[in-house]
């Protein structure tokens, strides 16, 4: 299934997408939860309760009259790993690490397909990065390999978009990586039964289309499932939680001379099964200051 996070008149539900248009599972399941990660957490029951509903329901939203939003709207935990392709270790010229890289991405940086990426008034060093999601489906502490694909949800396209002068200020990346709409994620989750083996997916990344970045998923070098384990061993991963699996080759900043990306840019990344996210790059608006 292809579950999104969709506005409609002003309200934000759940629903699913098939090639017709979209089914409310506020109207086709209305005992069921209209939040995404309460949805995940209500287990395997509200998944099949849901796919019954979809498949008897006869009524569809049609796509152009709604919003798609980021499918898990605020994350728990946003969770990313830093040179994690081996291709892409190879461009930086960087040590390949013996243990996976973490480091967080606040959950406030989340944006859905379509809405504006800020260039950030602290700095005009913004770079893109397309890389495959995961997300977390129950809680789980202790996770080995091979079972850790029972507690994935789904699959998703997440951009971790970066910062680099602030990236690289400090080892930890956290403020590099966390500035607002700098997560991008979407346009939909997609069940494990349709994506199948998540380590052969073909990643494609276009600026203005022009592509950047073209890989595939088996050149990780700590897979989707040693990722789960591995964080897992530390802190209980919770339903909704993202782990963005890290970026191949062709960023931006590795480019000669770096390439960074400029308001009226446009960014799409496509992934096998999981269909494209696209995002426009814009100036800071003003109306972010909050006081």
């Amino acid at each position: 299934m292809k579950l999104v996070t969709f506005t409609q008149s002003g309200a934000t539900r759940i629903g699913i997408m098939d090639g017709e248009g979209v089914v409310d599972l506020s109207a086709a399941a209305p005992d069921l939860p209209t939040e995404m990660c309460a949805f995940l957490a209500a287990g395997a029951d509200a998944l099949a309760s849901a796919r019954r509903a979809a498949e008897k329901s006869t009524a569809r939203l049609a796509l152009a009259d709604m919003t798609l939003e980021a499918p898990i709207l605020r994350p728990p935990k946003i969770l990313a790993v830093g040179l994690n392709y081996r291709d892409h270790i190879e461009e930086t010229g960087m040590k390949t690490p013996e243990i996976p890289m973490i480091f967080n991405k606040q959950s406030t940086s989340v944006t859905g397909p379509g809405k504006g990426i800020h260039v950030p008034r602290a700095s005009d060093q913004v770079d893109y990065e397309g890389e495959l999601g995961v997300v977390i489906g129950r809680y789980c502490r202790h996770v080995p390999k091979n079972r850790a694909a029972e507690v994935v949800a789904g699959y998703t396209i997440a951009h971790d978009v970066s910062v680099r002068d602030w990236q690289i200020r400090v080892p930890t990346f956290t403020m590099g990586k966390s500035f607002d709409t700098h997560c991008p994620l979407g346009p939909y989750l997609v069940t494990p039964d349709e994506v199948g083996d998540p380590h052969t997916l073909d990643l494609k990344t276009w600026v203005n289309g022009e592509l950047r970045q073209s890989s595939n998923t088996c050149q990780l070098l700590f897979d989707c499932f040693e990722l789960i384990e591995h964080l897992s061993t530390s802190f209980t991963l919770e339903p909704g939680d993202v782990i963005s699996t890290g970026t191949p080759s062709g960023v931006g900043f590795a480019m000669k001379p770096p390439n960074y990306l400029k308001p009226g840019d446009t960014v799409k990344i496509a992934i096998d099964k999981l269909g494209e996210l696209e995002n426009p790059v814009v100036a800071e608006p003003e109306n972010t200051v909050r006081m």
